[in-house]
């Protein structure tokens, strides 16, 4: 196989991803274990979130015959999604570090927000939260234009995009400048679901009043 063919199986394989960017699958990201797909270094059942609906698009893609889950990655549950308690959050960051796909903001010592329509359900912000002010809620399953029952294929062209466009910025240096470039129709099209400045701030100023309306009813 050359390194074209191989580069071209593996982004077919990564396009049957669901892009939780969980690391679930024992690699870094859903890009990751797709290339490590392509090139016969890991197994089609490896991928909790995407459940039986990833394992039979995987087995087609690949001319192999599906296969169950392999319990030693854990199991498909209900789609869920994080959310801050913020009066307990002390703004450490260790939430927005983890988070592959920039669904948190927040600046330190300041308070975190989840933003909900961005959030994949990754879990991985759970475990580095010192103050255990992160809980899992049930998100109802999307409605489904793409091969899972659980996740739109809008949705999960959006975490793609925002966890390559993390990992690119975690790898540049400082100085260098950004380079625009010209969006393909479908990423167009994925980049304005997307939200706007004015929705992120809408729900931090939604979690904000939260917060002054319970620590108001506290103190009363």
């Amino acid at each position: 196989m050359t390194t074209a063919t191989h580069e071209a199986l593996a982004e077919k394989l990564d396009a049957a991803l669901p892009q939780t960017q969980c690391t679930r699958c024992g690699y870094p990201r859903c890009k990751a274990y797709a290339r490590a797909l392509a090139n016969g270094g890991a197994d089609i059942d490896q991928c909790p979130p995407g459940g039986d609906a990833t394992i039979r698009l995987l087995a087609r893609l690949l001319g192999v015959e599906p296969k169950p889950l392999d319990p030693a990655f854990g199991k498909h549950e209900p789609r869920r999604r994080a959310v801050i308690d913020e009066s307990r959050c002390i703004g450490c960051r260790k939430c927005i570090d983890a988070c592959p796909v920039d669904a948190i903001v927040g600046a330190r010592k300041w308070m975190h927000t989840v933003i909900a329509a961005q959030c994949s359900g990754c879990e991985l912000c759970v475990p580095p939260c010192p103050v255990d002010c992160i809980d899992l809620v049930a998100v109802p399953p999307a409605t489904s234009d793409g091969p899972w029952p659980e996740y739109a294929r809008g949705e999960t062209d959006v975490w793609r995009i925002r966890t390559a466009a993390r990992a690119a910025r975690l790898v540049r240096p400082r100085t260098q400048p950004r380079v625009k470039t010209e969006p393909s129709t479908r990423r167009d099209q994925s980049i304005r679901a997307i939200p706007t400045p004015e929705t992120i701030r809408a729900e931090i100023a939604a979690a904000v009043a939260r917060v002054r309306r319970r620590r108001s009813s506290s103190s009363g």
